[in-house]
């Protein structure tokens, strides 16, 4: 039963973006049950035209995607003017090369997680990136 104080308080909105539906569906069921509004966007392009539309707290990007890999995604979304620009990111894929590593955080990744990813993991690190209270 959620109190009246979690009610009145707006929920973070994540922005997922992957090409792979079924890590979107799991994705955005870890996250809506711990308390996140979530949408979701197929590759880089689709997520900067969301990003540039609406306003979110986190994005959560595969690497891997057609169209604009998330490398490329996160590089333009540093590069956008204003406040969009600080928009936190944590990269989640199977990439797992320590050049990977340094390429995320070199395009501006703010954390960088390795699939399979459990969902306590997950809700953990987006309420750390998105500044609400695990």
């Amino acid at each position: 039963m959620e109190s009246e104080k979690t009610r009145s308080m707006p929920r973070a909105r994540i922005l997922v973006v992957d090409d792979s539906s079924l890590v979107r569906f799991y994705f955005r069921t870890a996250l809506e049950k711990g308390g996140f509004e979530v949408e979701q966007a197929i590759n880089g392009i689709e997520a900067l035209e969301k990003i540039l539309a609406q306003a979110f707290d986190l994005v959560v990007v595969d690497v891997n995607m057609p169209r604009m890999d998330g490398f490329s995604f996160i590089r333009e979304l540093r590069a956008t003017a204003g406040a969009v620009a600080g928009l936190p990111a944590l990269v989640i894929t199977t990439e797992a090369a320590q050049q990977d590593r340094e390429d995320a955080r070199t395009a501006g990744a703010n954390f960088y997680l390795v699939k399979p990813v459990s969902e306590a993991d997950l809700l953990r690190y987006a309420a750390i990136l998105a500044g609400v209270p695990a």
